[in-house]
């Protein structure tokens, strides 16, 4: 962790130098300086982008009105260090017999993540966050990947408990995909079990409503998570849309409230709130970059009506099986990518395939796994492709499903395929392994 900068530079004017000889200056002795000098009259702060001035002076720990001394200005200095929030702090200070002015120039951290807060439910997510800002004002919805602002976030969001009377304990975890960059931090409130009561959309259509509290019902009764509702929006809330044209449709983050409460058990009322936007009808499709097979013979795997209401769900899964059809020709690294041209003044939408039919790959090697010795020798002769061929890849499924039916008298099976593209020679292998349930 890179430490940040902190440096003073001291101004005394106590405009008591009148005894100086003319051309002469001198920084005044403290003991010049009348005790109304040290009271601290303004706080300037210059610098930060993100932070307002009244946002800053309370993380420094000083008030306007106190006596204060250099030693005030370098505690406060180390508070705004330690709380992450900037990588260079410089300060001054001025006495005169007025008072003390002070100015701290600030340099933001560079690196702020959003905060979530996955199950506090108590709260509105405004007054959560302005609850948090009067405790933590350098608390503004993210924090920097590094200091104590983490913390205090959660000592606060505890106390903010306490007065609740919720008997939970604040946990935090810092959110990152496979050891990658932290993304967020999600606080977590353990103890008590939130569950959903029910899930309410709101700004949903008549047609869609009934289609998405069908989908909503396996989450009834579920423990409420905010991510992983937000997950549920993304797989199953979000297709009913795109089903039905509406290609810019999106979901605001869930909101749960409270129903119910009692020792063991919270009940909550989920809504979701939904923005259809714009309903988008076909006008037009073109494939650009094949090669291998017709242009009529590919676009007949495409289901999609003309001047109707898009399906962009069923046009994923037609592509998938355009992907299947060059698989089949030995096609095993082809790319196949929709990019929509989007009308938003006649709501309309044009597709362009993009086809990358890439090489053509040829069978490599077998194996057979978790069966016996003389089980194994006989599917490796009933494997008919053999190394060399043009590499059909619906060819293992459809091998597998009868060798299913083959051994189905030894047991209940579970069977795995796992396909190894080499790039060098143009081949796969195939990995088939069977397993008893």
């Amino acid at each position: 962790m890179t430490l940040p900068r902190i440096r003073s530079i001291v101004s005394a004017c106590a405009l008591l130098s009148a005894a100086l000889a003319p051309g002469q200056t001198r920084r005044p002795s403290t003991k010049e300086l009348p005790p109304s000098a040290y009271k601290l009259i303004e706080v300037k702060v210059t610098g930060t982008t993100r932070y307002r001035p009244e946002d800053v002076l309370p993380a420094t720990g000083l008030q306007l009105g106190q006596t204060v001394h250099e030693e005030d200005f370098k505690d406060a200095a180390r508070h705004l260090g330690d709380s992450g929030a900037f990588t260079d702090i410089t300060y001054t200070f001025q006495y005169s017999p007025d008072g003390t002015k002070l100015e701290f120039q600030l340099q933001d951290a560079a690196q702020f993540v959003p905060v979530r807060f996955e199950n506090v439910v108590w709260f509105s997510d405004q007054d959560l966050q302005e609850k948090l800002h009067a405790q933590v004002s350098l608390f503004r919805g993210r924090l920097p990947i590094t200091g104590q602002l983490l913390d205090q976030v959660s000592e606060a969001l505890q106390a903010l408990l306490i007065e609740k009377k919720v008997p939970g304990n604040v946990d935090y975890i810092r959110v990152a995909h496979q050891d990658g960059p932290i993304e967020a931090f999600a606080y977590t409130v353990t103890g008590p079990q939130i569950m959903i009561r029910n899930i309410e959309f709101t700004g949903a259509g008549a047609a869609e409503l009934p289609p998405l509290e069908t989908a909503a019902k396996k989450l009834q009764g579920s423990e409420y998570v905010r991510s992983l509702v937000r997950v549920q929006e993304d797989k199953n809330f979000l297709p009913i849309y795109l089903a039905r044209g509406y290609l810019r449709a999106s979901f605001a983050g869930p909101e749960a409230k409270v129903v119910q409460e009692s020792e063991d058990e919270t009940l909550v009322d989920v809504t979701v709130p939904v923005n259809p936007g714009a309903q988008y009808k076909m006008a037009g499709l073109e494939l650009v970059g094949y090669k291998v097979f017709p242009a009529d013979t590919l676009r007949h795997l495409v289901q999609l009506d003309m001047n109707q209401p898009v399906n962009a769900v069923r046009l994923d899964q037609d592509i998938q099986v355009m992907k299947q059809l060059y698989g089949t020709r030995g096609y095993a690294t082809a790319s196949i990518t929709p990019e929509a041209q989007i009308d938003d003044a006649q709501s309309t939408v044009k597709y362009k395939i993009n086809i990358n039919e890439g090489d053509q790959y040829k069978m490599g090697d077998l194996e057979i796994h978790g069966l016996d010795s003389p089980t194994t020798v006989k599917l490796q002769n009933n494997w008919t492709m053999r190394s060399g061929d043009i590499y059909d890849s619906g060819y293992p499924r459809r091998f597998a499903d009868q060798a299913y039916k083959e051994l189905s008298s030894m047991g209940d099976w579970r069977i795995a395929i796992h396909e190894t593209v080499n790039q060098k020679d143009k081949t796969v292998d195939v990995l088939i392994r069977f397993d008893l349930k």
